[in-house]
């Protein structure tokens, strides 16, 4: 009986479809990677692979199939994203635990199948099939069988050398059944199954993007006594897709094409409502919905570009040669190793393809060299303020390795000596960047902040609205001290801080946030650099709240036209004439107001005096200051009517004048 169950298992799983190895992986920094598999199908063979289930959504956003023989695949299948246990209890197979093979054939009564028993086939519908034990006997299995003639035969199955299902559908379905079975033990696989064309062989090339960890860089820099230094870069790539990469095609590619997960793989249901028409209509509800688009033409088309190089890529390769191991815990400043790279531009992308194929198994990881060069490199001191006096040892380093650097720690070495680590971004061709890798205790820097007074820089006058335009100059001072006896080259950047302009002095280079300035520094020099920034600001005023003393001051600001001049001085001379007015209609206000008041206290004193017998001498007296009061308050008040239509012509002279003056 053991015989047929293993027959049966053969022979469902020798039409089982050809899986197709890895032949190239193109990894990146967004959490992707491209992959590549190609094969040769026999005829009638149909291509297999296996992916885990939160790979299905990237694959089939991104799969694409060629035949190189200019064959048509027919069909691509893929098991859906119920779970194993439900997709299996929809086919008419049960293959439990312990489970006989007489069940298996009972649950397929009527099924046409071949059995070879001896030198003899025997072929039949199945009728039933059943286990028997007989007392004190072994269980034996039987098989009923109807042939073509109307004979019931049974057999028993022990004899059986194999079976065979004659109805070719059911035999497709029980391989699929297996296939199912076995890969959903094996982390829960996933199967794509591509048909091709039966004619003839045919070789199948298969490309997709799956997730992948972001590939890394890591540099050492080994500076030179002379000057310059030598790069050597390594990628640091990891395998956790679940299978060897054997001898592949392996490219690394700097930069971050867009990607986003499209849940394509999970069915998607959409509730409908119902609708009840009446006899006399028959119009439904209709809803309308576009499709949305979002895509990054650079970064696409760069995408596209290595796929496509991807696929055109001759399977056949070199030797495969196993991946360079890290270097030891005490390596030399140079390593042996001899990169073998093509470095390519790919649109925004920058690609590292290792010309001989590379090896990694499953669960390892390796280091590949991709870099090895000279580059221009300055050593020098790099000082911010806020960051301790001392500044950092640092290398002003150039790109021209004539290839894209990607990010990642670099380890400087000095002397074969190691000095220190740094981080750098991704770096161009021909770019340059500053890396920090230690503190200079050597020196020293000091900082000294003073702020000035405010400098007018600009008057404008428009509709009444004076606005002076403002500068606030500050001076930050650096005092540096070189206690060395060797010379040195300091950069001192400072932040370039909103609504600040720099002055002086003019920077060696400036970047989005701050500024650079390098001073030399002989050994054990001290050096001072003063770095003068103004704040320029607005303030606004309304001409006729201004003193004639205030526009004055403002008069002479030597940025003032000529004719502007001449307008301010005519406005504030008529300022002026109506301030000297307002003051002596102010004082005789006053005086009238004192009269007035003196007058009522004559009136009660007289008053008073006049209740008295004997008092009218004083009483004359206080008539006559009466008198007198009411010829000067007479006088007052004669003044006053001239002095105020005065005054309000001269005030509306002097809004005419305002609303004409524009500078």
């Amino acid at each position: 009986m053991q015989k047929v169950v293993a027959w049966l298992l053969a022979a469902a799983l020798t039409s089982i479809a050809a899986e197709l190895p890895v032949r190239r992986v193109v990894l990146y920094k967004h959490g992707v990677g491209y992959f590549e598999r190609s094969g040769e199908l026999q005829p009638g063979e149909e291509a297999r692979l296996e992916f885990k289930a939160e790979e299905m959504d990237d694959v089939l956003k991104s799969f694409l199939v060629q035949d190189a023989a200019g064959g048509r695949i027919t069909a691509i299948r893929y098991d859906s994203s119920q779970p194993v246990e439900v997709r299996l209890s929809e086919f008419p197979f049960k293959l439990g635990e312990n489970q006989p093979l007489t069940a298996l054939l009972d649950s397929l009564k009527g099924a046409r199948i071949e059995v070879q028993i001896g030198n003899q086939t025997i072929a039949g519908l199945i009728v039933g099939a059943r286990r028997s034990a007989p007392e004190a006997q072994p269980e034996r299995e039987w098989l009923t069988l109807a042939g073509d003639n109307g004979e019931l035969r049974t057999l028993e199955l022990a004899a059986a050398s194999w079976l065979r299902f004659q109805d070719e559908r059911l035999a497709r379905l029980f391989r699929e059944y297996l296939a199912l079975a076995g890969g959903g033990r094996i982390r829960q696989a996933r199967t794509l199954l591509i048909e091709a064309d039966s004619s003839r062989r045919r070789k199948i090339t298969a490309a997709y993007v799956a997730p992948a960890p972001v590939w890394k860089s890591s540099y050492r820099l080994n500076l030179e006594p002379g000057g310059g230094a030598l790069l050597e870069g390594w990628a640091i790539v990891d395998n956790t897709s679940g299978e060897d990469w054997n001898g592949v095609s392996l490219s690394v590619v700097s930069g971050r094409p867009v990607s986003f997960i499209s849940r394509l793989y999970e069915p998607k249901f959409v509730s409908r409502p119902e609708a009840q028409l009446p006899e006399d209509r028959a119009q439904g509800p209709v809803v309308y919905s576009g499709p949305i688009v979002v895509s990054s033409p650079k970064t696409a088309g760069a995408a596209r570009e290595l796929a496509a190089r991807g696929l055109q890529t001759d399977a056949s390769r070199a030797p495969v040669a196993e991946a360079a191991q890290a270097p030891a815990p005490q390596p030399p400043a140079v390593s042996s190793v001899a990169p073998d790279v093509c470095a390519r531009e790919a649109g925004e992308l920058f690609a590292y393809d290792f010309a001989h194929p590379v090896t990694i198994r499953n669960g390892q990881s390796a280091m590949l060299p991709f870099v090895q060069q000279k580059v221009s490199a300055r050593k020098l001191l790099i000082y911010q303020d806020g960051r301790g006096q001392n500044p950092l040892n640092a290398v002003e380093l150039i790109n021209d390795t004539g290839k894209t650097l990607d990010g990642g720690p670099v380890t400087v070495y000095e002397a074969a000596t190691y000095a220190g680590e740094a981080l750098i971004e991704t770096i161009k061709a021909a770019d340059k960047r500053l890396l920090s890798y230690g503190v200079d205790l050597g020196t020293r820097v000091t900082t000294q902040f003073e702020s000035g007074g405010s400098l007018v820089r600009e008057v404008h006058l428009r509709r009444g609205v004076l606005t002076v335009r403002q500068a606030a100059r500050e001076v930050r001072t650096y005092t540096i001290i070189n206690s060395e006896q060797k010379p040195k080259t300091l950069l001192v950047e400072q932040p370039a801080r909103p609504g600040f302009q720099l002055i002086e002095p003019k920077p060696v280079e400036t970047t989005a946030g701050a500024y650079r300035f390098e001073v030399k520094l002989a050994a054990g020099a001290l050096e001072k650099l003063p770095v003068v920034e103004e704040r320029v600001f607005d303030n606004t005023y309304a001409v006729t709240n201004l003193t004639p003393d205030v526009l004055a001051s403002y008069i002479q600001n030597k940025n003032l036209s000529p004719a502007a001049r001449t307008q301010m001085e005519t406005l504030s001379k008529l300022k002026r004439r109506i301030a000297e007015l307002d003051a002596e209609i102010t004082r005789l206000e006053r005086r009238a107001g004192e009269i007035t008041s003196d007058q009522a206290r004559i009136r009660q004193n007289m008053d008073s005096l006049n209740r008295i017998a004997g008092q009218q001498a004083q009483v004359q007296e206080y008539v006559a200051l009466l008198a007198a009061d009411e010829a000067e308050l007479a006088t007052l008040r004669s003044r006053l009517a001239e002095l105020r239509p005065q005054r309000a012509a001269l005030e509306s002279e002097m809004n005419s004048l305002i609303e004409k003056i524009e500078f």
